[in-house]
């Protein structure tokens, strides 16, 4: 296994403890949605090094972003939804701040890391258009009312609280706000999908569900400034990383954050790919002689490793910018996010294609790593959209 081995002991300990925990249990894990509790037992895995979202390991989380770009590579490698359901889980992290009833309907499991969160940004009628969410909050006295739909929420259906995209309709301006389960119930149903199985996504639906106006997002930031806390208590990232919050809109930076981490979810996608083709050369034989010998196989593992290493360092130069708050951290996070997504597809179907018959069995792991990787190009804005953010940023003249 060619790793590049910075990272060091984290890296070195969380590979042990998802090959320990995880791998003897992921190709069954991974055939149907996770319940709550299986969400639970496999992130409280993770917890065991401080991964998850408890305000504490939030500030290890996310506040080393070395660190989170390691965790969505390694535990990508081994299981992406596992991944995709950790990182979706990341707006439970504003329950501390948020309104009164919020906060004791869920400050202790939040606590205890077992507040499990989602962000509902996607429309029926909308698809990729973020900018013009048709659903509504309405201010009623001191609460808003929320109508609309969402789907292809990760974690909705067993979530605790969902950070919601809509249309503030009395300041007529884009805006996100908390809705908590116990307080302010919403409705859910599973969806099916290609690939990430184990992700548990879901389309919501908010008829007239009231939310506390502290629960607006920025509310929730504005009245925490105010009661004195800095910026990384209330959004568990670098400084500088905070500060884009401020200089852009809150979707946007949270969208540069998620990218990267996509990023790097689509390079430990193409490390698995890439280390079972390499594997199997040595060990398939035709024609009495490792299949290894074959020209045509060399310049498939040329193919996938070229993806992988290339996808790598973009994967790195955007962590870099976005971890010193670079204006070109949207550029990049979009740049990277579609072209290792796109490169994670070529490489595990050229792993397929070395692994031939063999590779289309289902209890061959390279399927579901080809379905996984096939998932990567849509979510978080799909490769055509991260084209136009990147044609965008460089000319300064939108095209969507």
């Amino acid at each position: 296994m060619y790793y590049d081995e910075d990272g060091g002991e984290f890296r070195e300990e969380l590979r042990d403890l998802l090959a320990a925990e995880i791998e003897p249990v992921v190709d069954e894990a991974d055939r149907e949605p996770l319940t709550r509790e299986e969400f639970l037992e496999y992130t409280g895995v993770l917890r065991e090094l401080d991964v998850g979202f408890s305000p504490e390991m939030a500030r290890e989380y996310f506040g080393n972003l070395e660190r989170f770009a390691i965790v969505s590579e390694e535990v990508s490698r081994v299981w992406p939804s596992l991944n995709v359901a950790l990182q979706m889980s990341f707006p439970s992290v504003f329950v501390r701040h948020a309104a009164e009833p919020t906060r004791e309907a869920l400050l202790d499991d939040l606590q205890a890391g077992e507040c499990i969160g989602c962000l509902a940004v996607t429309e029926p009628e909308g698809g990729s258009d973020t900018a013009r969410p048709n659903t509504v909050a309405r201010k009623d006295g001191d609460e808003y009312v929320l109508k609309g739909k969402k789907e292809w929420v990760g974690n909705a259906p067993i979530a605790d609280v969902a950070l919601v995209v809509a249309h503030d309709e009395e300041a007529d301006t884009q805006d996100m706000f908390l809705v908590d389960q116990p307080t302010s119930p919403f409705e859910t149903e599973t969806m099916d999908k290609l690939g990430w199985k184990g992700v548990n996504n879901g389309k919501m639906h908010f008829d007239g569900v009231r939310v506390p106006e502290d629960n607006r997002l920025s509310n929730i930031v504005g009245n925490a400034l105010m009661e004195g806390a800095d910026m990384q208590e209330i959004v568990p990232f670098p400084e500088a990383v905070s500060q884009l919050f401020f200089e852009q809109k809150a979707l946007n930076a949270t969208f540069s954050f998620m990218r990267t981490g996509m990023s790097f979810m689509a390079v430990g996608i193409m490390q698995a790919a890439f280390d079972e083709a390499l594997d199997y050369v040595h060990e398939r034989e035709t024609f009495g002689k490792p299949i290894g010998e074959n020209q045509l196989v060399q310049e498939k593992l040329y193919e996938i490793l070229r993806d992988l290493e290339t996808s790598r360092h973009l994967s790195r130069h955007a962590l870099e910018l976005l971890k010193r708050g670079d204006d070109r951290a949207r550029l990049y996070s979009s740049l990277a996010k579609g072209y290792t997504s796109e490169r994670s597809v070529d490489a595990t179907y050229n792993a397929l294609q070395v692994h031939g018959g063999e590779g289309l069995k289902t209890e061959n792991r390279l399927e579901r790593y080809y379905r996984d990787a096939s998932v990567m190009t849509i979510p978080d804005g799909t490769t055509e959209i991260q084209k136009l953010i990147v044609g965008k940023e460089l000319t300064d003249m939108s095209a969507y």
